[in-house]
């Protein structure tokens, strides 16, 4: 059975938009009539903004950032950062929400991933080597592993720990517990837990 609705071209953007994090088909199909309805004041202006993404966004050699240069904004920027403390991340869009949250004003260094054997992703599938170069460089005090509190990111914050055995640097990583806001009454055991040992003085 045949679903398609509009021409080739109407479907292929539909499945396209699919393939977003977030959309499924029904979503990226609500959105292709959105755009079809609004085709002057977005769908164009969409179209040549991807066009000129396509030829001036980087990854930034330094951190895996993304930007329009590489070394990004945040890496030559030195005058408002502090090169002693150093924020290991997993993918960019963590990097953007420790940004939006304004919480430090460090550099970072982004992972590409985690680790997971299960995956096929491994220690040379990840930005290590350069966060070990960085490090050894001897301007970073601090590495503060900021990756999520899944199995795969303890692995690998682990095994970065141990990469980074020897140097002249300290390793913190975030706190792990009660959110901002949370009742403990939804909170998951795990959770609980690590929050009950990470007490801290009152």
């Amino acid at each position: 059975m045949n679903n398609q609705n509009g021409g080739p071209e109407i479907e292929q953007l539909i499945q396209l938009l699919a393939r977003l994090p977030g959309l499924g088909p029904r979503s990226a199909r609500r959105a292709v009539l959105h755009l079809i309805k609004k085709k002057d004041t977005l769908m164009v202006p969409l179209a040549s903004a991807l066009d000129r993404a396509v030829d001036t966004v980087v990854t930034c050699a330094q951190c895996g950032n993304v930007d329009t240069i590489s070394p990004c904004n945040i890496c030559i920027d030195p005058r408002r950062r502090d090169a002693g403390m150093l924020i290991v991340v997993e993918d960019v869009a963590d990097l953007w929400a420790l940004e939006r949250a304004g919480a430090s004003r460090s550099l970072y260094h982004v992972l590409g991933g985690t680790l997971s054997p299960l995956d096929g992703v491994g220690p040379e599938d990840l930005n290590i080597n350069t966060l070990v170069s960085r490090v050894e460089q001897g301007d970073v005090k601090e590495v503060v592993l900021a990756v999520n509190a899944t199995v795969d990111g303890q692995t690998t914050a682990h095994y970065v720990m141990d990469r980074l055995e020897g140097l002249d640097v300290k390793i913190t990583r975030l706190a792990h517990g009660v959110p901002v806001g949370g009742e403990l009454d939804y909170l998951d055991e795990g959770t609980l837990t690590q929050a009950l040992h990470a007490r801290t003085d009152f």
